[in-house]
């Protein structure tokens, strides 16, 4: 069975405020900085990879394939503190039978006018290596990874907060073009004396999107973006072409206090298939959250106020 492993994270960062202070207003969507916003949420993310390679003029598959670990948990934020906590419930399908797996993410974006930086932290802990006929564990296997992404909102009447979160709201449907520049860093390390040494990844990626905000009812939304693009990957110094293809996809129920919803994203690197050997990454993550709006408690605006006064913002 799973190991229980708790995690909180807590994110009180300068850079956030300063963006929070430079949001675009707009009557094209509702905001709601100024509420406490709670919520309860299932998480499933991995990082998987392939593995391509030509033995014997045949054409080669190997799929690395983390352990799952699902998890539910629960998030506060409040201007820009942002609280989450979580675990992986042994009682979950996917955690069952993962013993000693672990899966540790950390995702977030901050905003200054038209600019968007996200930021991504992933660390896993138990793989499957797997040919299509065998199969073969490999618990100690560990990835990590490392990076973001820097994007240019061009439309103001398009909120990709709507899509990203529960800070605003979308109440007149519109859409954007947003270019994209990828920089992402993976270690890969078997942890195995027969295995040989750790791999290092770099990737580095321009990839146009385009996103929209459907606003079926006032209440109801749909949302969904696909981008695609090309870059360097270079891999333990060697430098090849990489395609990059993306989409994300919500559908969401909002009033301004009470809201669900639930959002997939995709993320896929393709490495030249001029190369001898390709490895390939992929990135997919669903959420399903439900959460609640409330009024702040006019202390903590004030303590929050006096902070940021201190700050100097």
């Amino acid at each position: 069975m799973g190991v229980k492993r708790p995690n909180i994270i807590a994110f009180f960062t300068v850079i956030s405020a300063w963006s929070q202070n430079d949001t675009i207003k707009s009557a094209h969507f509702k905001t709601y900085e100024e509420s406490i916003i709670s919520s309860l949420y299932y998480l499933d993310t991995s990082n998987s990879f392939e593995i391509i390679y030509n033995a014997n003029n045949t054409t080669n598959y190997l799929n690395l394939e983390p352990n799952k670990r699902a998890q539910i948990g629960a998030n506060v934020s409040y201007k820009l503190i942002d609280i989450s906590y979580g675990f992986s419930p042994s009682f979950l399908t996917e955690n069952k039978d993962n013993s000693g797996s672990k899966h540790f993410t950390i995702s977030t974006r901050f905003y200054l006018k038209k600019w968007m930086q996200s930021f991504t932290f992933i660390n896993q802990t138990g793989f499957y290596i797997s040919d299509g006929a065998t199969e073969t564990a490999f618990p100690k296997m560990r990835t990590t990874k490392i990076g973001g992404t820097t994007s240019y909102i061009f439309n103001d009447k398009f909120s990709f907060k709507t899509l990203a979160n529960q800070k605003e709201w979308q109440t007149t449907s519109a859409g954007s073009f947003i270019p994209n520049f990828s920089i992402y860093y993976t270690n890969i390390d078997l942890n195995s004396p027969s295995a040989g040494n750790h791999s290092d990844i770099f990737i580095f990626s321009l990839a146009p999107s385009y996103f929209y905000n459907w606003v079926i009812h006032e209440k109801l939304l749909l949302s969904a973006g696909l981008s695609a693009g090309y870059g360097l990957n270079s891999v333990d110094g060697d430098v090849y072409g990489i395609a990059e293809v993306s989409s994300n996809f919500k559908i969401g129920y909002n009033t301004d206090t009470f809201f669900t919803f639930v959002n997939y994203n995709f993320s896929k690197f393709n490495q030249n298939t001029n190369t001898q050997i390709r490895l390939n990454d992929a990135i997919n993550t669903l959420k399903f959250t439900l959460g609640y709006r409330f009024k702040a408690p006019k202390k903590l605006t004030q303590l929050y106020d006096k902070a940021n006064k201190k700050i100097g913002i």
